[in-house]
């Protein structure tokens, strides 16, 4: 028996280049599918080193300004401290002055105490008091400042507490 041939399709030039754009258009769409992937990823990426580099920069001036507070309590301390000589009263004014602007200048804030509502987040209570004309856990005084950088807490406040 003689085979049977299937009849050959002849493709014309119009059917030819109709599939070529076909297929064209499934590579463009293809690579604009993975163009727009990798955009969205390298935003993510942008957003994401943006964000550790924040968290990095707080930490070390965290932990930098941390070593600082000690010299401003004393400085503290100092310009408290009574003295006759009234040059010598300036000049610790002033360094506490400049140290304080400098911590400002950093982000450093002080925590407000006294006054306030204790908050274990911000204040360490080193004792408590009973005292009719404060309300329930307000501060009643501030033992040590204390310090905040942004909303990180670099040093609580020592408080005491009343009621």
């Amino acid at each position: 028996m003689a085979e049977k041939k299937e009849p050959e399709v002849i493709k014309t030039d119009e059917m030819v280049k109709r599939e070529e754009l076909v297929k064209k258009e499934q590579e463009y769409d293809e690579l604009m599918d993975r163009y727009k992937r990798v955009l969205a990823e390298f935003e993510n990426y942008k957003k994401r080193s943006s964000k550790e580099r924040d968290l990095l920069y707080n930490s070390i001036m965290g932990d930098v300004m941390t070593g600082i507070l000690p010299v401003l309590d004393n400085l503290e301390k100092a310009v408290q401290a009574e003295t006759k000589d009234t040059s010598y009263k300036q000049g610790i004014d002033l360094v506490y002055k400049q140290l304080q602007d400098l911590l400002k200048a950093n982000g450093v804030e002080e925590i407000e105490s006294v006054g306030k509502v204790f908050d274990p987040e911000l204040h360490e209570a080193v004792s408590s008091v009973i005292d009719e004309n404060l309300g329930e856990k307000e501060i009643k005084e501030d033992y040590r400042k204390g310090y905040k950088i942004g909303d990180k807490v670099i040093r609580h406040s020592m408080v005491v507490v009343a009621n």
